[in-house]
């Protein structure tokens, strides 16, 4: 193999794709099903949650990504007849404490959020509960259906005769010939490649310590539920005190999130169930009489300021990562990994590579 990407989630999905569109032979090793973990748990806003309040780094990818999803979507269906429906339906946050924050980032940036008069607001989004008092709304942000994306990437990646997908194949270390790295070590053998891509998710720092390096993504849980409304129940997104409200074009309203630092424990908690049911009726009072209809937990590569790695590490040649997107793995991989391939194949970058680059971030000299 040219590539081999470690990781079957979207960014290990897209980073294969991205691949293996320019001729690469590439293989996807994945410990369970590949699209299962994380990137299935998640919302699927096409916006980190509170934009204003990341770095540049994280703008920068955010910014690309989502002006590039629905180009993603509709080259998916054509290719899978499987649609990850992009539905644009914008967002409303609901009484911020720093507004004022938000409206100059958006000014800065050139993003369309602006001051709404709840009223308005009221009118757009009838189930809204009544009693807030402000609101700020980007009306072109959209949602993807996750489950549906994923699926869409393996199907896709199916179709392509120089991808092969290595399904319930645990990685348990590298291979090193000399100080580069020349593949991995499975439950199932030894895979070789000329280059490997560390994509695995909450699951990357501990493949990292196997060659003894400290990589700070660590699993940070987080829960959500689901309930089935009619399709016309709630047209937008909207964010209040942490949690939100994303709609489904079927009717299927998703409540989150958790946070929680639990290591690998992907148990969902009564605790949980409730604190997200008393969020969805703040939100949206009528679903206290609506029955949830899903509860999962998910598993989030949690890192420093939520700025993923993405690049070559140094004195392991042929080592590369594209991991630690914390809350942001949907919104930042389509961007995230097209970096990845432009650094892998010499391309000229679509953004400034270098607040993603593992050298200095990781303390390893370049």
């Amino acid at each position: 193999m040219d590539v081999l990407v470690v990781g079957g989630g979207v960014i290990g999905l897209l980073s294969a794709m991205q691949l293996a569109v320019t001729g690469k032979v590439v293989g996807l090793v994945e410990a369970r099903e590949a699209g299962r973990e994380s990137s299935w748990a998640g919302g699927g806003i096409v916006s980190p949650l509170y934009p204003w309040r990341y770095s540049p780094a994280v703008t920068a990818l955010a910014h690309w990504s989502q002006d590039f999803y629905p180009r993603l979507a509709e080259q998916l269906l054509a290719q899978t007849q499987i649609d990850p429906e992009v539905y644009v339906t914008g967002l409303y946050w609901l009484d911020l404490d720093d507004d004022a924050d938000a409206l100059a980032w958006a000014k800065r940036e050139g993003r369309a959020l602006r001051s709404v008069d709840m009223a308005a607001v009221q009118r757009a989004v009838p189930a809204l509960a009544a009693g807030f008092g402000r609101a700020l709304q980007m009306a072109d942000v959209a949602n993807v259906r996750n489950p549906r994306l994923v699926k869409a990437l393996r199907a896709a990646l199916q179709q392509m005769p120089n991808v092969t997908v290595h399904e319930q194949c645990a990685v348990s270390g590298f291979i090193l010939d000399g100080g580069r790295i020349t593949g991995v070590q499975t439950a199932q053998g030894d895979m070789q490649a000329d280059q490997v891509v560390l994509a695995a998710g909450a699951w990357s720092g501990e493949l990292m310590k196997t060659l003894g390096i400290e990589l700070p993504v660590v699993p940070v849980k987080g829960q959500m539920i689901l309930y089935k409304c009619a399709e016309d129940f709630l047209p937008a997104m909207v964010l209040a005190n942490g949690r939100y409200a994303i709609p489904r074009r079927d009717g299927h309203i998703l409540i989150g999130s958790t946070l929680e630092h639990a290591a690998f424990d992907k148990t969902t908690t009564e605790e949980a169930l409730l604190s997200l049911k008393a969020s969805a009726v703040e939100l949206l009072p009528a679903l206290a009489d609506a029955e949830v209809v899903g509860h999962w937990a998910g598993l989030r590569p949690g890192s420093p300021e939520g700025i993923p790695y993405i690049g070559p590490v140094p004195g392991h040649e042929g080592l590369w990562l594209n991991c630690g997107h914390y809350r942001n793995g949907l919104v930042l991989a389509p961007a995230s990994c097209q970096l990845l391939a432009d650094l892998m194949l010499g391309r000229e970058p679509i953004v400034d590579p270098a607040p993603y680059a593992p050298t200095g971030r990781l303390g390893l000299a370049g």
